[in-house]
């Protein structure tokens, strides 16, 4: 679909202006708040389209959402070293996640990343499976915007099986 007709194509714009718009609350909102638009908007989407579609769906708003953090907020860096302090940073003074590199092989493009008290899942009751697929979304985006190639990311362990820390599989897609 033409973007020029659809009524919410992203841009960073529609993140407002915090400080003229919220003048007294400022920009934080507490994550039950999160939780409930995401976990309401996710159980009408599989209402609707099913698990896989909302499950791609989901991959792919947080894809996009990663290339926009990227571009907006990360970019440009010096390189990968720098990418990834500019992650971890700014995920924790936004009050996101703590990020880490658990492994990488640099010269396969093949990562493993840690994402701990993370907005979707830290704290929720123990299910048998893992939940983060925005996660994997926005982490492909933000590879992809670094190397400028695609990345598949998926998660492995979850909070919601037990670990205690989100871990993601990060590989370059050939």
């Amino acid at each position: 679909m033409d973007s020029s007709k659809r009524k919410y194509s992203f841009s960073w714009n529609l993140l407002g202006n915090i400080d003229m718009g919220r003048p007294n609350l400022g920009p934080m909102a507490r994550l039950e708040v999160y939780r409930l638009m995401q976990f309401c908007l996710r159980d009408i989407m599989e209402q609707e389209f099913g698990r896989e579609k909302t499950d791609r769906l989901f991959y792919q708003a947080g894809k996009l959402a990663g290339t926009q953090f990227y571009r907006n907020v990360i970019g440009p860096v010096t390189g990968f070293d720098d990418f990834i302090k500019r992650i971890q940073s700014n995920l924790k003074n936004l009050g996101i996640a703590i990020f880490r590199v658990e492994r990488m092989d640099m010269e396969k493009r093949s990562f493993i990343f840690t994402i701990s008290e993370d907005l979707d899942c830290s704290g929720l009751p123990e299910l048998d499976y893992v939940i983060c697929t925005y996660d994997e979304g926005f982490i492909a985006g933000m590879m992809q915007s670094f190397a400028g190639v695609s990345f598949k990311v998926k998660e492995v362990d979850c909070w919601c099986t037990g670990a205690r820390t989100c871990r993601f599989a990060v590989d370059a897609v050939e």
